[in-house]
């Protein structure tokens, strides 16, 4: 095994982190293990790492010191905007707003929801006639059509919603101070960012109107569709999606939730849905293709009529390639991690701190055999949906959307990659061509 930690100590301060950041993206597993089991909190001049299941869930729990703050500038919170719900740690705006879209995404719809994913997916899958760029044509393009048909975010071109989620996730997340992006790649992101979000904003206001006046005229005029249509010249409407659902719902005015609330946060589901789906199931999907012998159970299991076998497949997958090793806070005010063991570590408020979730899931604390792939573990412990009050919002919807699309791709038979997955220097999964026979 590599000595990462004896490479770490030797090279120079400035030279450090940029060592972390490439383990982190090009060997993570042995890297994670070398740090669970020598320097389990590494403490580099960018920020700190946590590797340990126990340290990680400790922090994650306490939200007022391990802080969502750097996502405050990049989900518009101002002294006058509070911005979106995910910028807040535990405070009303938090809880009462995660609770309110919690209520309208409700958990009953999910066979409905599996089934617009299957069917959405191969509709795609058999346009294609066994060839595809998996990325762009599947993997970004079916998540938009629960945006459109379930969200609500319709009346838009597809690329438009794809572009919007693509630029927030990338400034929110791949943006940050340790991602060591250049001073003009920076610039270049938060432009992109800025451009969509007005673009986005616009959008949004126009939808709300659109829909508030169906919503008013259902039960007034005979067929309000049909006047909203002609109004606006909008093809598509859906009576049942969650934009429509917040509008229709009266809520007292001390619950602080009108119409500039349901705005954001149709936004938020928007955001949180298609940059995040895509490289999930495309880094499964190859992980699957790379390993024939693997592939071969997970199509049997794909076939059963139950997906409930081939899910655990896809979990275990993601302990392998999540879309992200780690997630990042920032600490509040001093504190003092793992107290009274052998790591203790006193850190400094302001202090960046990434948590390596990946290797919390190869952990032998939580995940017995954890270098085994075993389909059929307790998936409570996975933190691909995250941990704590910041955990995944949409986190039941992810849970059929994304074993369903690797699913149905699984199921085409003589499934090959024609080439390598590319990600062409960015953060996310660009290119990853695929072929079956037909």
């Amino acid at each position: 095994m590599t000595n990462y930690l004896s490479q770490y100590d030797q090279a120079p301060d400035q030279d450090k982190f940029p060592l972390v950041q490439k383990w982190m993206k090009t060997e993570p597993l042995p890297f994670f293990q070398q740090l669970r089991e020598q320097r389990p909190i590494l403490v580099t001049p960018e920020c700190t790492l946590l590797a340990l299941f126990t340290d990680i869930c400790d922090a994650l729990q306490m939200p007022k010191i391990f802080t969502v703050d750097l996502y405050k500038p990049k989900m518009g919170v101002t002294e006058t905007d509070p911005g979106y719900l995910m910028a807040h740690d535990d405070d009303a705006l938090h809880y009462r707003e995660k609770s309110l879209m919690q209520g309208f995404l409700n958990r009953d719809d999910l066979p409905r929801i599996r089934k617009l994913i299957a069917e959405s997916s191969k509709d795609i899958l058999k346009q294609a006639n066994g060839q595809i760029e998996i990325v762009n044509q599947y993997c970004r393009m079916v998540p938009t059509v629960l945006v459109q048909k379930y969200f609500g975010l319709d009346g838009v071109p597809a690329q438009d919603l794809i572009r919007w989620s693509f630029w927030n996730q990338y400034d929110a997340f791949h943006n940050q101070p340790f991602d060591l992006n250049s001073p003009e790649k920076c610039k270049h992101i938060v432009n992109e960012h800025d451009k969509v979000t007005k673009e986005l904003q616009a959008y949004i206001k126009a939808l709300l109107v659109r829909k508030l006046i169906y919503v008013k005229l259902t039960g007034m005029v005979k067929n309000p569709l049909r006047l909203v249509k002609k109004l606006f010249g909008c093809k598509t409407h859906h009576n049942d999606d969650m934009v429509s659902r917040m509008l229709r719902s009266s809520m007292a005015d001390e619950v602080d939730f009108g119409l500039l609330r349901v705005g954001v946060n149709a936004g938020g589901l928007l955001i949180g849905s298609i940059e995040t789906t895509a490289p999930a199931v495309s880094q499964t999907i190859q992980y699957f293709i790379e390993r024939p012998n693997l592939l071969s159970k997970a199509k049997t299991a794909a076939n059963l009529q139950d997906p409930t076998e081939f899910d655990g497949f896809v979990w275990e997958a993601l302990r392998y390639v999540p879309i992200s090793p780690y997630m990042f806070r920032q600490l509040s005010q001093d504190y003092t991690l793992a107290k009274g063991t052998d790591r203790e570590t006193t850190l400094q408020a302001g202090t960046n701190v990434l948590m390596l979730t990946q290797s919390a899931m190869f952990d032998e604390y939580a995940f017995s055999q954890p270098n085994e792939f075993n389909h059929k573990r307790n998936w409570y412990h996975h933190f691909n949906f995250g941990f704590g009050s910041h955990e995944c919002l949409g986190k039941y919807i992810g849970m059929v959307m994304l074993p369903e699309m690797v699913r149905q791709v699984l199921l085409q038979t003589n499934l090959k990659a024609s080439s390598p997955m590319d990600y062409k220097n960015g953060p996310f999964p660009e290119s990853y061509p695929l072929a079956w026979s037909a």
